[in-house]
């Protein structure tokens, strides 16, 4: 055999090595690729499940959210109807006070004549006192 022949075998034999080396790694790449492809299968049955659900979900949620507008619509109509009671009652509140300050005034009032007529009545009584004590004194002057 001569040196060309030897570099012959040699090439040949790398090349069936990088073909072998080749099959397996092709053979690893189609069995990721089988199980991608199962993967991907069932994450697009798990999506379509999903949507579905979501839109069952949805479908619930829109009906509920109609409920309470139509709730709250109905809440927000009776509040509107018991303004006007709320209105009266601040009204009231405010006629309670004046009258509160009305009543005062007048207590003050009457309290200020009862004291002048309180110190009136005192001076009559302490100028009848004095006219009595000096008709007595006249008296007992005349008797004596």
């Amino acid at each position: 055999m001569t040196g060309g022949e030897i570099a012959a075998l040699i090439a040949a034999v790398a090349f069936a090595a990088l073909v072998v080396f080749l099959i397996i790694v092709l053979l690893k790449v189609s069995k990721v690729i089988g199980e991608v492809q199962t993967t991907v299968n069932e994450a697009n049955k798990s999506i379509s499940i999903l949507t579905k659900d979501a839109d069952s979900l949805l479908i619930e949620v829109e009906g509920l959210l109609n409920k309470s507008n139509a709730t709250l619509d109905d809440v927000n109509g009776k509040l509107g109807k018991t303004d006007p009671v709320f209105k009266a009652i601040g009204d009231l509140g405010a006629t309670v006070s004046s009258l509160n300050d009305s009543t005062r005034n007048l207590t003050t009032h009457v309290t200020g004549a009862t004291k002048k007529t309180a110190q009136a009545g005192m001076v009559s009584k302490m100028g009848k006192t004095a006219v009595n004590m000096n008709k007595k004194r006249k008296n007992k002057k005349e008797h004596v």
